[in-house]
């Protein structure tokens, strides 16, 4: 499997392996805390909060197929246990303390600069050596950096509506 896939990568494949492996771990523990915060989550904006985190846990997962996909193009295995996904990953998962909108929205958003410095180096990484696997990290990294503004966002407007409901409440 992967012998031409192998033969052209002008990277070491067993390191990239290893490090898309390393992504791996994080894609599936990005869905769970996308996952798990959409079921938890409570407070202002809830509805419009759990309906991106179920968006960004469905791309989550497809981040974490894809990956699987071009590690056995490469001729390796993905991570066979879900116990090593803690082990290997860089990016965790942090387990709600809290289970208000703007706790979890801070830690998806604290999750999804992670993914990006982890997207961005695979890019660096690959960029005129393997062309395939920079293509799969450009176009993941492009959807993390959309995570990552929408987590922002979210941010922003709970900020803005906790400052308007402060200024209206002393009046």
């Amino acid at each position: 499997m992967g012998d031409m896939a192998r033969r052209i990568s002008k990277v070491d494949v067993n390191d990239l392996i290893k490090t898309l492996n390393e992504a791996y771990a994080e894609e599936w523990l990005a869905y769970y805390q996308y996952f798990l915060g959409a079921k938890l989550v409570q407070g202002i904006l809830r509805p419009n909060i759990v309906e991106e985190f179920e968006e960004h846990a469905r791309q989550e997962c497809e981040h974490a197929s894809m990956v699987a996909d071009r590690i056995i193009q490469l001729g390796g295995t993905p991570v066979l246990n879900p116990d090593d996904f803690s082990k290997l990953a860089k990016c965790k998962y942090d387990e709600p303390i809290n289970e208000d909108t703007f706790s979890l929205v801070k830690q998806n958003l604290d999750a999804e600069r992670c993914a990006i410095g982890r997207y961005q180096g695979i890019c660096d990484l690959t960029f005129g050596k393997d062309y395939e696997t920079y293509r799969l990290s450009e176009h993941i990294l492009k959807e993390e950096i959309e995570h990552e503004q929408e987590m922002e966002d979210f941010i922003k407007d709970m900020t803005t509506a906790k400052n308007y409901y402060q200024s209206t409440s002393t009046n």
